[in-house]
């Protein structure tokens, strides 16, 4: 009898080479993005990077939006432990509205400091980040804390209008355009928060 696809040790083979060739990609892509800047990353660069066919590259990844929200997704990791599993205020055992409100300044300085992958990732495909696991995360937590402060709202969307001052092209223009600097968009959002409150106006 013929041994079962996949398994055994070619099995176990192709999976170790398509785990390396995925670290090696993001490796790569992560020393462009640092050397060169969000903006030189293509798929191109990546495979003359690391010796990698252009074709693999492309198969493992589909396009430079989704290895850009790749790498994205490697430093999303250490975001979601501080508010999943983190210490108050972000992380539990503390009051919802003040975990939302630590989530979201939290959430202002990582775009910030992420703005030249985020901004890349966005003009590559506009819609892909709502589509992202990132995302959805980011969303399902949000909503978490409204329902837990206002029970009787539209959670799930009023979770997107909280999520949306943060979408790359904005805070783009808002800082870098318009001069507003990351502590000014903490200090609105603490308006919006207010209103949020129960009680609130």
């Amino acid at each position: 009898m013929g041994q079962p696809q996949g398994a055994g040790p070619g099995g176990r083979r192709e999976r170790a080479d398509a785990a390396d060739n995925r670290r090696r990609i993001l490796e790569a892509a992560a020393r462009i993005v640092a050397d060169r800047g969000a903006g030189a990353l293509t798929m191109n660069a990546v495979a003359h990077e690391t010796g990698i066919g252009v074709g693999t590259v492309y198969r493992r990844f589909g396009d430079v939006a989704q290895l850009l929200f790749a790498l994205l997704d490697e430093r999303e990791k250490r975001f979601q432990d501080a508010f999943m599993t983190g210490p108050p205020p972000l992380g539990p055992d503390a009051p919802p509205l003040d975990r939302l409100r630590a989530f979201l300044h939290a959430l202002a300085d990582r775009v910030a400091d992420q703005l030249d992958m985020l901004l890349a990732a966005e003009a590559a495909a506009p819609a892909a980040r709502y589509r992202s696991g990132a995302y959805a995360t980011l969303h399902a937590h949000v909503t978490v804390l409204v329902t837990r402060v206002r029970p009787e709202a539209d959670a799930s969307l009023l979770a997107h209008l909280l999520l949306a001052p943060f979408t790359p092209s904005l805070v783009h223009h808002l800082t870098r355009e318009g001069g507003r600097s990351t502590d000014d968009l903490k200090a609105a959002t603490d308006a919006l928060l207010r209103g949020l409150a129960p009680g609130g106006s």
